[in-house]
């Protein structure tokens, strides 16, 4: 099967019309926007106070205050965000990734099963974007992307 071009397939007709490409720019958009907002947001807290989901072990284990972790954990989501922007055949797999590093995370705090329960579900979605890519943004030939 050829690789689409310029919005059409072999066809001719608009890939905007097939299903798994819907699926793949939905999911693209997504990991694209949320975990940007939300890596920003570990910078002002103003959706909700991100340290109190740093399970203790490991708040004990990285320098500094758990609000400064969660500096660092908004750098890597929003690197993560613009990676799925730029290269999501990459970008969701490192999502994937972080997601379960998240999950992880949750599972050792008492409370938080819902939410790793959750984290999970995005996680196939980070996944299922990353299987998609590689049909609707294969990587370049002669180029590492």
């Amino acid at each position: 099967m050829s690789t689409p071009t310029f919005g059409l397939d072999t066809a001719g007709r608009s890939l905007r019309s097939d299903p798994a490409y819907q699926a793949f720019f939905a999911l693209r958009t997504v990991f694209t926007v949320a975990p940007t907002l939300f890596g920003l947001d570990k910078f002002t807290n103003w959706l909700v106070e991100w340290p109190i989901y740093l399970a203790p072990w490991i708040n004990d284990i990285v320098p500094g205050t758990a609000q400064q972790a969660m500096y660092a954990v908004g750098v890597v989501e929003v690197v993560a965000g613009i990676v799925v922007a730029l290269i999501p055949r990459y970008g969701g797999l490192l999502v994937a990734a972080w997601l379960a590093g998240i999950i992880v995370n949750l599972l050792t705090i008492p409370g938080f099963y819902d939410i790793a329960l959750r984290d999970f579900g995005l996680l196939v979605g980070a996944v299922s974007l990353a299987r998609l890519a590689a049909r609707y943004a294969p990587a370049r030939r002669g180029r590492a992307t």
